[in-house]
C-alpha cells in the first residue's frame, strides 16, 4: 500500500498513519482459526492461513505421532532447513506490512512446525517489524513458542506480553484479544514522527521500510537520504 507521507512546517510535529498488519496463523484443530477470526474483527489485517504441502495426512492419528515427528526433527536440526516440513507457498510482499500477528497452535511445548517454517523462510524480512504472539495451547505453557518466534525472528520488535488462549478459552476469546490489544497499546503502533534529519535519536539500529538494516548504533540519521525509516519499532519520516 502506497503511503504520502506530508512534509510540515514545523518539522518537530508528529502525526500518525494506521499501521497495516498482517497475521499468519497455522490451524489444524481450527482454534487458532477462530481466535484468528475474533481477532480480525477487531483490527484492520490482511490474513494469511499456513497449510503443509503434503495432505490428506491423519495428524490427530497415534496421538499426533506425525505432529510430533515434526517437532523432532526441528529440534535435532534447527538450523538446517531440510528438517522443516513443505508448506505451501505464500504469496505476500512483508515489506508493505508494520505489524505482523502470528497465531501459532502449540505443539509438544514448541510452536507448530508449519508456521515454523513460513517463518524460517521470511523471519529475516520481519526485521524492526512489530511483532505479536498469540499462542493456542492445551494446557502448557508458551514460553517454547516464544523461543521458537525470537529464535526464527531475531530482528523483530515483539510486543510483550504474547497472548496465551487455551483451548477451552477460544469460544470466549474476544475479551481477551481486546484487553490484549489494549495492554500492547496497538493503536499506537503506527505513529509515524517527523523529524528533522540532525535531531538526536539516541543508539538505534536503523532498517528501511523493508526491513534491511541501514544504519547500526546510529546517534542521529543526518547522514540518511530524506524518507522513512524504522527506529525503535516506529516509522520514522525523514524531511
Amino acid at each position: 500500500m502506497k503511503r504520502t507521507f506530508l512534509s510540515l512546517i514545523l518539522l518537530v510535529s508528529v502525526f500518525a498513519v494506521h499501521a497495516k498488519t498482517l497475521v499468519v496463523y497455522y490451524s489444524y484443530t481450527n482454534n487458532v482459526h477462530n481466535i484468528v477470526t475474533e481477532l480480525t474483527k477487531q483490527i484492520d489485517a490482511d490474513v494469511v492461513r499456513i497449510e503443509l504441502a503434503e495432505k490428506g495426512l491423519d495428524y490427530a492419528a497415534n496421538n499426533y505421532a506425525i505432529g510430533s515427528a515434526l517437532i523432532s526433527a526441528i529440534r535435532n536440526s534447527p538450523n538446517d532447513a531440510a528438517s522443516y516440513p513443505a508448506i505451501d507457498p505464500v504469496n505476500v510482499n512483508l515489506a508493505d506490512y508494520d505489524c505482523i500477528i502470528i497465531g501459532a497452535p502449540l505443539w509438544w511445548s514448541n510452536m507448530a512446525a508449519p508456521l515454523q517454517t513460513y517463518l524460517l523462510h521470511n523471519g529475516a524480512a520481519m526485521a524492526g517489524k512489530k511483532i505479536g504472539l498469540i499462542v493456542s495451547s492445551a494446557s502448557s505453557g508458551i514460553s517454547g513458542v516464544e523461543g521458537d518466534a525470537k529464535r526464527l525472528i531475531p530482528e523483530g520488535d515483539f510486543f510483550n506480553p504474547s497472548l496465551w488462549i487455551r483451548s477451552s478459552q477460544t469460544s470466549g476469546a474476544t475479551s481477551m484479544i481486546s484487553q490484549w490489544l489494549n495492554t500492547i497499546r496497538y493503536d499506537e503502533v503506527a505513529k509515524v514522527e517527523n523529524v528533522p534529519a540532525d535531531q538526536n535519536i539516541g543508539k538505534f539500529t536503523i532498517f528501511s521500510v523493508s526491513g534491511a538494516m541501514v544504519a547500526k548504533d546510529a546517534l542521529s540519521m543526518k547522514d540518511l537520504e530524506k524518507g522513512v525509516y524504522i527506529v525503535n519499532g516506529k516509522k520514522i519520516c525523514i524531511n
